[in-house]
C-alpha cells in the first residue's frame, strides 16, 4: 500500500495496520521527541560498570582510611613494591581537592547506575540530560588518564584498585560516546551519526588499544611484571 493511501486512511480516522506502516529510520525514531532510546543491553552494561566501579572506589576509600589510622585494610591491595596502593593514596595526585579521589568514584559511579536503572524502567531522558551524562563520563575518562600518567611517571607505582577503576571507566566512555553520537544526543547531522557508528563498531578494539598503551607504558617504565616475582 502506498504512503498516499496510508495517509488517506489515517485522515479518515482509521489506523493503518502496523505491518503496513513504513518503518522510520533509527535516527528519526530517537529524535522525534528529543529523547534518545537506550537499549536494554546498554542499560545493563551501565549498571554492571557502575556497580564494579562503585565497589572498587569504596574499597579504595577503605584502604585510604586504613592508611590514615595505620591499620590493615579489609582487602589488602599491595602485591609488590611497585604494584601497591600505598604510594598513590596519600600523594598530592591522590588527593587533588584535599581529600581522597576515591570519593569521586563513590559519588559519580551512581550516575551510570541511575541512567541504567531508569532506562530499564522505561524512562526516556531529554538530550540535555544525556549531554551532561556524557560530559561527566568524558571528564572521568580524562581524569583517569591523568592519574595513570602521574602514577607511572611521577610516583613509580601502580595502585591495583585504581587500575580497576581505569579498566571500568575507559570502555564506559567509548561505548557511551558511540551510542550518544549515533543516537542524536549531539545533533542529527549525518556525519555525527556516522562517527558514532564507527566508534560503536570498533569500540572494543579502541578499548584494547587504549589498555595496551597504558600497560606498555607502565611495563617499559616500571618493569611491573618483573616486580611481581621479586
Amino acid at each position: 500500500m502506498s504512503d498516499e493511501n496510508l495517509s488517506s486512511l489515517e485522515s479518515d480516522g482509521f489506523d493503518a495496520p502496523a505491518e503496513l506502516t513504513p518503518a522510520r529510520p533509527p535516527a528519526m525514531a530517537n529524535s522525534s521527541d528529543g529523547r534518545p532510546d537506550v537499549s536494554r543491553g546498554l542499560a545493563i552494561y551501565w549498571i554492571i560498570s557502575a556497580a564494579l566501579g562503585w565497589v572498587t572506589s569504596f574499597l579504595l576509600f577503605l584502604e585510604y582510611l586504613a592508611q590514615l589510622k595505620d591499620e590493615n585494610p579489609i582487602v589488602n591491595c599491595t602485591f609488590s613494591v611497585i604494584v601497591s596502593c600505598t604510594p598513590n593514596l596519600l600523594s598530592p595526585g591522590g588527593n587533588l581537592l584535599g581529600f581522597t579521589n576515591s570519593i569521586f568514584g563513590v559519588t559519580l559511579f551512581l550516575g551510570p547506575l541511575f541512567a541504567g536503572v531508569s532506562s530499564l524502567a522505561g524512562g526516556r531522558m531529554q538530550r540535555w540530560y544525556w549531554r551532561t551524562f556524557v560530559a561527566f563520563i568524558a571528564a572521568a575518562f580524562i581524569f583517569v588518564h591523568v592519574l595513570a600518567y602521574r602514577s607511572v611517571f611521577e610516583y613509580g607505582s601502580l595502585c591495583p584498585w585504581c587500575m580497576v577503576v581505569w579498566l571500568v571507566t575507559i570502555p564506559l566512555f567509548w561505548v557511551t560516546l558511540g551510542w550518544a553520537l549515533r543516537s542524536g544526543v549531539f545533533g542529527s547531522a549525518d556525519w555525527v551519526a556516522q562517527v558514532g557508528r564507527v566508534i560503536s563498531g570498533w569500540a572494543w578494539v579502541i578499548v584494547i588499544v587504549n589498555y595496551l598503551v597504558i600497560a606498555l607504558s607502565a611495563e617499559l617504565k616500571l618493569q611491573v611484571i618483573e616486580s611481581l616475582f621479586i
